[in-house]
């Protein structure tokens, strides 16, 4: 039986998903403010992959007789110095969602919560993905450099970033 200190957890978790989706969509409108319209449809992805994540916790909480409670969020930053920057802000933002995660799986596993625990196992595999792929980008943005023929490359390639529905599915 999920706990009230749980439950409350969880609705924090919750809500500061559909907050990363605010992050990110601050994000995409930074790059479509300089006409990459690859990276702001790669931040818009995200966003809308972290509003499925907000919607996944919605749904656990009500499933297990929990009762969601919707909160507000502070502004999210809608200025950078630079690409590099935001990604380094969002990647950031990623470790701050893991260790929410990893508090979360603390918590349910002091109170032998296994339903709990079985949902939170797909968010520390997500988040692995994550910050992989938030990596990754950085340091492809590090080796671009002020090469705009490679960013422009790159910004094409991340035009084609779609939300997978086969992760979705599966989840």
């Amino acid at each position: 039986m999920v706990s009230e200190k749980l439950f409350q957890e969880l609705n924090d978790q919750m809500n500061f998903e559909y907050e990363s989706a605010n992050v990110y969509v601050a994000m995409a409108a930074y790059c479509a403010s300089m006409d990459l319209d690859g990276f702001e449809n790669f931040f818009l992805v995200q966003a809308e992959e972290e509003r499925f994540h907000g919607s996944k916790l919605y749904t656990f909480i009500n499933e297990v007789g929990g009762r969601v409670k919707i909160s507000g969020y502070p502004d999210p930053k809608n200025e950078f110095s630079s690409l590099l920057e935001a990604f380094e802000v969002a990647l950031g933002h990623e470790k701050l969602v893991t260790e929410r995660i990893y508090k979360l799986m603390d918590i349910a596993y002091q109170e032998s919560e296994y339903a709990t625990i079985s949902i939170l196992k797909w968010f520390i595999d997500e988040q692995v993905e994550e910050m992989n792929m938030f990596n990754k980008l950085i340091q492809k943005l590090k080796m671009v450099g002020d090469n705009i023929s490679a960013l422009m490359t790159l910004d094409g390639q991340l035009a084609n970033r779609v939300l997978n529905t086969n992760d979705v599915e599966n989840a």
